[in-house]
């Protein structure tokens, strides 16, 4: 099964998980896995493509949400071949995860959604590795119970991303030491470097962002021991239609990778 290969590959080293928030065209998507595929293999980091046919959590109803399930996965079942990158993408109900599965190596758990059983058990009946994002209302120590669900389908390629904790309103805080808490759970730990720093409805209707903090939230993980670090990446950020304030420029996608793949071949004496 190809999912037992790259989650053998993942548990093996260090790789980063990237792409546009939301998928906006396929020219944009294609242009920024390629650009990915290119940065990571130039800097010895296995990578994987992000991206969402539809982005359901909005704070306005007026938030675009991509271009819908039959055509985003098309889209990503294209950039897969073209680049020979795996794909993820969020599924947001029970009954998109087998129609997603036949797409996509990677079903991802939206944060909001991460303690919803149907969902989390029918990703898992996938046999495809599941990324589980940590709600912003959970302690890391609660993620044993959300990873025990999907587990318990007999599916145990599980990765556990962290993307902050809410703290007061329209705030978000990263404590560190929930990724050794949750790598203490037995999967590979993800820091989500780009939702650490979102303003959730900070702009009253969509959500704003301190995208300069990205590199020190990012440099902290890998130093805490994270096994992948997750960016949203767009060439222009302050364009996207959808999170674009906490985004990472395309451009500087390069430079990160590189301080990132050198921290991660210190040795970790700890």
């Amino acid at each position: 099964m190809y999912s037992n290969a790259l989650y053998a590959r993942l548990l093996s080293g260090h790789f980063v998980i990237a792409g546009p928030c939301v998928l906006e065209s396929l020219e944009l998507a294609r242009r920024v896995a390629h650009e990915l595929a290119e940065c990571a293999a130039k800097h010895g980091l296995p990578a994987v493509f992000k991206s969402s046919y539809d982005k359901a959590n909005r704070t306005s109803l007026s938030g675009f949400r991509g271009p819908g399930m039959k055509e985003g996965l098309e889209w990503l079942s294209q950039i897969r071949e073209e680049t020979g990158l795996p794909v993820i993408t969020d599924i947001h109900a029970a009954e998109e995860a087998d129609i997603a599965a036949a797409y996509v190596d990677i079903l991802q758990i939206p944060a909001f959604l991460c303690r919803q059983t149907s969902l989390l058990l029918a990703a898992g009946k996938t046999g495809k590795i599941i990324n589980i994002k940590k709600g912003q209302f959970l302690a890391p120590w609660d993620m044993r119970a959300v990873a025990e669900k999907v587990a318990s389908t007999g599916n145990s390629h599980i990765l556990l991303t962290e993307r902050g904790t809410t703290f007061g309103y329209n705030n978000l805080v990263v404590d560190m030491r929930a990724l050794p808490i949750m790598a203490e759970i037995g999967y590979p730990v993800v820091f989500d470097a780009t939702h650490s720093v979102q303003v959730p409805g900070g702009k009253g209707n969509c959500s704003g962002g301190e995208r300069q903090y990205v590199p020190t939230l990012a440099r902290a993980a890998v130093a805490a021991g994270a096994s992948g670090i997750f960016l949203e990446c767009h060439p222009n950020p302050d364009k996207a239609l959808c999170d674009g304030p906490n985004s990472w420029p395309l451009h500087r996608l390069s430079a990160l990778l590189k301080e990132l793949s050198l921290l991660w071949s210190i040795p970790n004496e700890a």
